[in-house]
């Protein structure tokens, strides 16, 4: 059993003896932490046990030492600011989220209640902070993403699909962070000489009509971007590229695990763990802006050996050998 697979079970494990983050817990003198996820409870269970696993490991007890609430935008995040809006009236003393349109929401509903974001895509460009190593404002975290993310994404289809021209890209258009590894794979496939076919989604229940757009624009394959809603309907996208026989590289190893061909990009999981560290300090009195950024220390690649086979594809040896985890 490999490393990631032993851990992966431990996660199981610890998710089968926390208490179940609830939506409305009994506030009391305790501090309150407040989580905004973009899917579903569902969906973002996983990540919530690995927050509440890290949280365990720097000495909480929900309901003894600190209180949790969270909201879900269930994959639509134009329900962000209503969301942050119901959480900033619970007085929380800091904020969770693994979203720019969380953040963006939370900053607009107050600017008082910091914000630990786990899955930051460009602070600076976006105003939240003057530096990744001094924030000085509002919000801090871990970055989700690399500017070359995209590039090594296509640079893996390539090398996997040899000859391959023409790459669909599903973005979220109420995403900043889709949007950003939109524009960075365009950057990237100009160098690669590859062409792309964007399909832009707002919702859900867009994502059955992109991929039948993906299949009569003749795409050879699909690269997806670091996107909570995606994330959240990661079991439907899977089953999509399936049907229309398209080899679909992803951001999150959920997605692999969940049946899509590869994946490469940091582990969510691990951020959200982390992200206790962050919330600890604050408790303890840290301001955000005192405190820095992370940068994501090892990006992992994932490949599902069975729906490699089912698509027809040999997995080079080359992209075998740097793998992270294979499912078979």
């Amino acid at each position: 059993m490999s490393m990631r697979r032993r851990e992966f079970i431990t996660l199981l494990g610890v998710a089968a003896v926390w208490p179940t983050v609830g939506s409305s817990q009994p506030v009391g003198s305790r501090p309150l932490v407040a989580c905004l996820l973009g899917g579903s409870s569902s969906a973002s269970a996983v990540f919530l046990n690995s927050f509440a696993q890290g949280m365990r490991e720097l000495g909480y007890v929900e309901g003894r030492n600190f209180d949790i609430v969270s909201r879900y935008a269930e994959g639509d995040l134009t329900r962000m600011p209503a969301l942050a809006e119901e959480l900033v009236r619970l007085e929380p003393k800091v904020f969770v989220t693994s979203t720019a349109n969380g953040t963006l929401a939370i900053k607009r509903a107050t600017a008082s209640i910091p914000i630990v974001n786990l899955a930051i895509n460009d602070p600076v460009a976006s105003g939240w902070a003057a530096s990744e190593s001094r924030p000085g404002g509002q919000v801090t975290g871990i970055l989700v993403t690399l500017d070359s993310l995209a590039g090594k994404q296509l640079d893996l289809l390539l090398k996997l699909m040899p000859g391959i021209s023409r790459i669909g890209v599903l973005v979220n258009e109420n995403n900043p962070a889709s949007l950003g590894h939109r524009r960075n794979a365009e950057v990237a496939a100009t160098s690669l000489g590859v062409s792309l076919l964007p399909v832009e989604v707002r919702l859900p229940s867009d994502i059955d009509a992109a991929f039948s757009k993906f299949v009569r624009q003749r795409a050879q394959a699909v690269l997806l971007s670091t996107d909570a809603m995606i994330l959240n309907e990661r079991k439907h996208v899977v089953t999509l590229a399936a049907i229309a026989h398209l080899p679909t590289v992803y951001s999150f190893r959920e997605c692999v695990e969940d049946g899509g061909l590869i994946s490469y990009g940091v582990n969510l999981r691990q951020n959200w763990r982390r992200s206790a560290m962050y919330v600890d300090k604050i408790l303890r009195g840290a301001t955000a802006g005192e405190l820095p950024m992370e940068f994501p220390t090892k990006l992992e690649l994932l490949i599902n050996l069975t729906t490699a086979r089912a698509l027809g594809l040999t997995v080079p040896q080359t992209i075998l050998a740097t793998a992270d985890d294979l499912i078979n």
